[in-house]
């Protein structure tokens, strides 16, 4: 007579895990055992509540059992960083912020010091001068390049603090540089873990918040990487005129160290696969069950398989997702203008209105407010008109369009600014008239960039690090560009015709591409197999 051979369940908490019995060997299943499988796959979850979806990269071939599945332990598993306390949340948003603000500060530092650094490193070329300044965005187009996939295996918090390592180190060593080339390769070295938290950060946030509260939270994490660049050069500028250059980096590197123990001790891991191999790691361990596995994890997958599908992803989009095309257009339009003002800003200040290194530094502040108020003015707009179009929907459900009528105006306001301070400073008006330009301006950009940010992460949720890794690439390839040919453009067209140039580029790009999302985007979703269909 044959013994049931009795079926070893491995519970934790509401999700229920079966240990099938050796092969050969057959299985009795109790009612009791079917409702308890029942209850495991009732309890899986999506991010956003529903359900989890399997990595399209994949076979849709399952190759392993089902009740194998290692997922969340119901909808209001504690574990899953969207059930986090709002306090918890927000203190995870704030500290991404933080470390995105700090690295962006290094880039932009040094431009009141142009001279200083130029006659002690022997810099003659103007090129050379502008490079020192824009190499340090170069790195920002190839970091996203592995840093946005790795964080989507290894996790999102492991990157950003190994990055700021990085980026700390050769901050540091910038300032002993002793001549141009060391400076170049200190400061392209620099850049590559300061890239990290704008390539991450999104990521992190679609980790932590539903699309339907998203908005205030991506508008304090877009402020970050646009107002560091403009706090740079104002913290520089009194630096340069008491002491040595060298301090601007020096400096830097003190308030990145305090950063990095805040970030080590404080932030936890946000990205939910990699949580969920951490809890089906410990219960292989604890059950002997090797076929233990999340929905994103493969029994054939090996390091090298895993890596080689990553690294590739930020080409694929920027190669074949018309939406991150025009994202990635857009924000590197905006993005470059921005760090071409911030190069050419001492010239205006100093040459044009013959202020003081210091006090031409103090203009930097009306770019901070616009800036500023662009983020508070976008962050309580975005989610408004968001969740107002979604209650008039049809259906009530939300869609990333919903976020595009912002861009519409925001827009206006980037071009008009733009317009406005290149022909104030043109015509040498009072000096009240360009800063209200940049502050106009630095309000339409980052409102700008809070709603391209938002539908990015909306639209690509797991997969967002790759798609803002890809934007970033874009972007940081215009902030490295345009200071380039500033200095020629400026030459050649003069403050106002050469900024009406960047102008009428920003109303072409923004109100096509604005045109074609709220017209064609569900299309183009549809058509992805990374961006979400509803």
């Amino acid at each position: 007579m044959s013994q049931p051979t009795p079926v070893i369940n491995v519970t934790e908490g509401e999700n229920v895990h079966e240990i099938p019995p050796p092969a050969g060997i057959p299985c009795q299943q109790s009612d009791q055992d079917k409702t308890d499988q029942e209850i495991a796959a009732s309890s899986q979850s999506n991010f956003e509540g529903d359900r989890m979806e399997r990595d399209p990269e994949k076979s849709s071939e399952s190759d392993y059992s089902t009740s194998n599945i290692v997922t969340w332990d119901g909808p209001d598993d504690p574990s899953n960083p969207k059930n986090w306390s709002f306090k918890r949340r927000w203190l995870a948003t704030g500290l991404v912020s933080l470390i995105t603000f700090m690295t962006p500060i290094a880039s932009s530092m040094i431009a009141p010091a142009e001279f200083a650094i130029n006659r002690d490193l022997d810099v003659h070329s103007t090129f050379d001068s502008e490079l020192i300044f824009s190499i340090f965005l170069l790195a920002f187009v190839v970091g996203p390049l592995f840093l946005a996939p790795l964080s989507e295996v290894y996790g999102r918090v492991i990157v950003l603090q190994l990055a700021n390592v990085w980026f700390l180190i050769f901050n540091l060593v910038c300032g002993f540089a002793q001549n141009v080339s060391q400076m170049l390769a200190f400061r392209f070295l620099a850049g590559l873990g300061a890239c990290a938290p704008q390539t991450v950060g999104g990521g992190v946030l679609s980790d932590l918040w539903t699309s339907e509260e998203r908005g205030k939270a991506v508008a304090l994490y877009t402020l970050a990487p646009v107002l560091g660049p403009s706090v740079g050069p104002l913290m520089g500028a009194w630096i340069a005129e008491r002491t040595t250059w060298r301090w601007s980096f020096w400096s830097v590197t003190m308030f990145g160290v305090a950063v990095q123990v805040l970030i080590y001790f404080t932030l936890a891991e946000t990205f939910a696969p990699r949580i969920l191999q951490r809890k089906a790691q410990k219960l292989r361990k604890e059950t002997g069950n090797e076929q233990l596995r999340t929905e994103f994890e493969s029994n054939d997958d090996t390091i090298l398989s895993v890596m080689r599908r990553v690294l590739t992803r930020v080409f694929l989009f920027l190669g074949t997702q018309p939406i991150v095309q025009f994202l990635a257009l857009y924000m590197a339009l905006i993005y470059g203008v921005i760090y071409l003002i911030l190069s050419t800003y001492p010239t205006v200040w100093t040459n044009v209105y013959h202020e003081s290194t210091g006090i031409g530094g103090l203009n930097y502040l009306s770019l901070m407010i616009g800036l500023t108020i662009g983020a508070q003015v976008a962050g309580r707009l975005i989610d408004t008109v968001y969740n107002k179009l979604k209650q008039r929907a049809p259906n009530g459900e939300g869609r990333p369009e919903f976020r595009v009528p912002i861009l519409f105006g925001s827009t206006i306001l980037t071009a008009g600014g733009i317009f406005m301070y290149g022909w104030s400073a043109e015509a040498h008006t009072h000096w009240i008239v360009p800063n209200i330009g940049a502050a106009i301006f630095g309000a339409g950009a980052n409102m700008t960039f809070t709603t391209l940010q938002t539908y990015t992460i909306d639209t690509y949720q797991l997969y967002a690090a790759s798609a803002i890794g890809a934007t970033a690439v874009a972007r940081s390839a215009t902030g490295f560009a345009f200071p380039l040919f500033a200095n020629y453009m400026y030459d050649a067209l003069g403050d106002g015709w050469g900024n009406s140039v960047l102008g009428f580029a920003t109303l072409g790009i923004g109100y096509s591409g604005s045109i074609v999302l709220w017209f064609f985007g569900e299309r183009l979703r549809g058509a992805s197999q990374y961006a979400i269909n509803k």
